[in-house]
């Protein structure tokens, strides 16, 4: 339930910043571009992941605790802050910086603390547990949608704040490390980068985030500016999104614990990335609904299969949040440039054919990258991985 509650608050938040982008390009930030925008919430995931760096090794060298109240002081007073902004540059220290840096200290422990409770049924674990963000990308999304016009933005972005505040009390109460950490820990585990499937997948992972959430930072802008659906709904666009993904963690997780995480996180990127490029023919909405949905279930693993991947391609317990540092940070690269490409491709064209075809690419190498990541450890024959 405390992981949940940290999924609820790191990628939830995350899942939830297309309505932000939407309302900013629109109303608060009307002047900038749509690349501009996008660097907020891009900063906001990259430092969630690249802080993993510095919280991974902290965490397994015995400083849990320290990291999650930290995190929660930050997410919290990061969106308190974001409620008074009135200009570019203090939205991007807000909501992009205080909140990432707040994300970052809480998410991966809270990721790796998991496998110290369950040694059995891990990857199902961690789909539960994941599913968090999908729910709060349901909810996130129409309380600000629904409180904005009748509150205003400080006050929607207040609620918003209180909302991660109560859910984060959870984990501060009841989150403890069950294992006590044996020794003091290198930052970064060099011994990892002699191992040709852990290169493969932390390079194939990255590639994918360069992809993966374009759709969820465009979709509610595309569906007022191409589509011409009415505001209220392209706020749904986010929630049915992360409705999906729910269903599509908990399915490919289930799946994962009979023949292993790799063995479905590929396939399902693969087939993401055929759905990306569908998005090319939508024509209304009804097409950007079964397109939200499909694209939803599909990605879901890839968020919620990468930690029970790290563990299974680490020696050990000890070094899985110093591993996990690894692969988040670099993924975390990926997302900072990956959404305001995106945007500078819309800001040239005007059409989000080029953004569309942007985001299929990218996803289908992640798919690629990630199979010959599969072939490495395993093998072409099939055999758990």
């Amino acid at each position: 339930m405390g992981s949940f509650c940290v999924y609820f608050n790191s990628w939830g938040i995350v899942n939830s910043f297309g309505v932000f982008q939407t309302f900013y390009e629109t109303d608060l930030l009307v002047s900038k571009s749509s690349s501009d925008i996008s660097w907020i919430g891009s900063l906001q995931a990259c430092l969630l992941l690249i802080i993993g760096v510095i919280s991974g090794p902290l965490y397994d060298a015995g400083y849990f605790r320290h990291l999650l109240f930290a995190g929660v002081f930050l997410i919290v007073f990061g969106m308190m802050m974001t409620s008074l902004c009135t200009q570019y540059w203090q939205v991007v220290l807000a909501q992009g910086v205080c909140v990432g840096f707040g994300q970052g200290f809480i998410f991966i422990p809270s990721v790796a603390i998991v496998s110290q409770y369950f040694t059995t049924r891990k990857a199902l674990a961690q789909g539960i547990a994941s599913s968090g963000s999908s729910l709060a990308g349901i909810i996130y999304p129409i309380i600000f949608d629904r409180l904005r016009p009748r509150i205003g933005f400080g006050w929607a972005t207040r609620v918003f704040a209180f909302t991660s505040l109560a859910t984060l009390i959870i984990p501060l109460c009841f989150m403890k490390v069950r294992i006590p950490p044996r020794s003091k820990r290198a930052l970064v585990d060099w011994s990892a980068f002699r191992e040709m499937p852990f290169n493969l997948f932390t390079v194939g992972s990255a590639i994918g985030f360069i992809g993966i959430y374009v759709p969820f930072f465009y979709a509610p802008y595309y569906a007022t500016s191409t589509l011409g659906v009415s505001d209220g709904f392209s706020a749904y666009t986010i929630s049915i999104l992360n409705a999906a993904s729910i269903a599509g963690r908990l399915v490919a997780n289930f799946i994962a614990d009979k023949i292993g995480p790799l063995n479905v996180v590929t396939p399902f990127t693969l087939v993401a990335s055929v759905v990306a490029f569908c998005w090319i023919a939508l024509r209304d909405e009804a097409n950007l609904i079964i397109f939200c949905i499909f694209y939803g279930f599909f990605t879901g693993c890839f968020v919620s299969l990468p930690p029970t991947v790290v563990m299974t391609l680490s020696p050990h317990l000890g070094v899985v949040g110093t591993r996990m540092g690894i692969v988040f940070a670099t993924c975390g690269l990926g997302l900072l440039i990956g959404t305001p490409v995106a945007g500078a491709i819309l800001g040239s064209t005007n059409d989000f054919l080029g953004v569309e075809i942007f985001c299929g690419s990218v996803v289908a190498i992640s798919g690629c990258m990630l199979a010959l990541a599969r072939i490495a450890k395993v093998g072409m024959g099939y055999q758990w991985a």
